[in-house]
């Protein structure tokens, strides 16, 4: 049996009864800053929507509007009108006065609509609280998320506006859901076989308190795929990027050892050029012998002429 909207609302904490859906009661430290999800009726999408502070509807204190920026940069308002969300957040100097806030979409010809959330406040750790509030994921693969707690009792997994897992396993709208709650004051949430329709606002849910988280999934690109696929037999493998890793190194091997053959080549090369220069210069060297030839002088010649021999 289905629930009726307003049940669901009360069992998930949620206020807001008709149009505009958000958390009832959010734990965050003094000086931080935090952001809350406020769902709305597809019919309110391009209206105006805004923040308004105070406890009482009818005398609480505009903030910031989606078609006029807060000047003093603590507050600010974005409209997701595919997602039928705006989102606020409220940015440091948080404290024990910051505490009742209304999500609100403005009617041009009647009264505005809009929902209550309260800000619990501490100057400690919060009772509830994640790491971050932004988590992304890749189609087909898994996210875990950390829900870090102060007191006892079950936690549920919820998506706003949607239905939540209470216990130890589960699914949101398709999606895996399971709760680990071994670890002291941490509930280990994981969400598995995402797919694109995973995207969305959940929420930790620890009564009285909810601390909400935005899931983004995406596609994997080539860049981020860390496999290729190829066909045999009829069956889908994944090759590793190993392969392609050994590949390259094995590319840079042979390419060093082709330069290596390259430089030794060129080095004998130059060693039988120096050597056949040498023989070369050797070859043109022209070994003669000389004779130094004594000219007897000119008295010694006529002396020799002059002399007779007699018997």
């Amino acid at each position: 049996m289905a629930l009726h909207p307003t049940i669901l609302l009360i069992l998930t904490g949620l206020t807001g009864v008709h149009s505009v859906i958000t958390l009832s009661t959010v734990s965050v430290k003094a000086g931080d800053s935090i952001t809350i999800p406020c769902l709305y009726d597809s019919k309110y999408k391009d209206n105006v929507k805004y923040l308004c502070g105070g406890k009482d509807w009818n005398s609480c204190s505009y903030l910031v509007k989606t078609d006029k920026p807060d000047t003093s940069g603590k507050f600010s308002i974005t409209d997701y009108k595919s997602q039928r969300i705006f989102i606020v957040t409220i940015k440091h100097e948080l404290n024990d006065m910051d505490t009742d806030f209304w999500c609100i979409v403005e009617i041009d010809y009647g009264k505005d609509d809009g929902a209550l959330f309260h800000l619990s406040v501490t100057s400690g750790l919060p009772g509830l609280y994640v790491e971050k509030q932004e988590i992304s994921g890749f189609i087909g693969d898994s996210i875990t998320i950390s829900c870090y707690h102060s007191t006892a009792g079950e936690m549920s997994w919820c998506k706003l506006g949607r239905s939540c897992v209470t216990g130890q396993w589960g699914a949101i709208d398709g999606t895996n859901v399971t709760i680990d709650s071994k670890v002291h004051n941490v509930y280990l949430v994981s969400m598995s076989g995402l797919m694109k329709e995973s995207s969305g606002w959940y929420f930790c849910n620890k009564e009285p308190l909810k601390m909400p988280v935005h899931v983004t999934v995406t596609e994997k690109t080539t860049t981020t795929l860390a496999t290729t696929k190829w066909i045999t037999g009829g069956q889908t493998h994944h090759r590793s990027m190993s392969l392609i890793i050994c590949l390259s190194l094995l590319v840079i091997v042979l390419l060093a050892l082709f330069i290596w053959f390259m430089l030794k080549k060129h080095k004998e090369n130059k060693s039988e050029t120096a050597a056949i220069t040498t023989v070369t210069a050797e070859a043109e060297v022209t070994y003669c012998d000389v004779k130094h030839q004594i000219k007897p002088s000119a008295k010694a010649e006529a002396q020799d002429t002059d002399v007779t021999y007699s018997m």
